[in-house]
């Protein structure tokens, strides 16, 4: 299954994010919030953003390998979404917008791209069976 290599992927990129957030407020003394720092209060952003978009790519991805999407369309299109997630992450921590607007578009053409490719590899004769 192509699609698990991108699930552990991302994974890492969650939990290299979350390993970010737990040593900033380790460093600044904060056990809630972001007590103020801009670091922190980016890190945390890097992480949420990270678990508000990764998630639902995975699902798009494990859903067109299972409705037989080729690979290289998976590689693709999985590829370039966690590309756009690390140059946004770069942009964000180094607050070059040029960086993260490039990741955004990115991430959100990757996303549309899976969308398509969904409904394109949708096995539509079983989503109108009525029995």
């Amino acid at each position: 299954m192509v699609s698990a290599l991108y699930v552990v992927l991302g994974a890492l990129f969650i939990i290299k994010f979350s390993f970010d957030v737990v040593r900033l407020r380790r460093q600044y003394h904060v056990a809630h919030g972001d007590g103020g720092f801009y670091e922190l209060q980016t890190a945390i952003r890097i992480h949420g953003n990270a678990v508000e978009y990764i998630p639902l790519a995975l699902l798009l991805l494990v859903i067109m390998e299972m409705n037989g999407a080729e690979m290289w369309m998976l590689h693709l299109t999985g590829l370039f979404f966690f590309l756009g997630r690390a140059l946004h992450s770069y942009g964000m921590r180094t607050s070059t917008l040029l960086w993260r607007k490039n990741g955004m578009i990115l991430t959100l053409a990757s996303l549309l791209g899976m969308i398509v490719l969904n409904l394109v590899f949708l096995p539509w004769d079983l989503v109108f069976t009525l029995g």
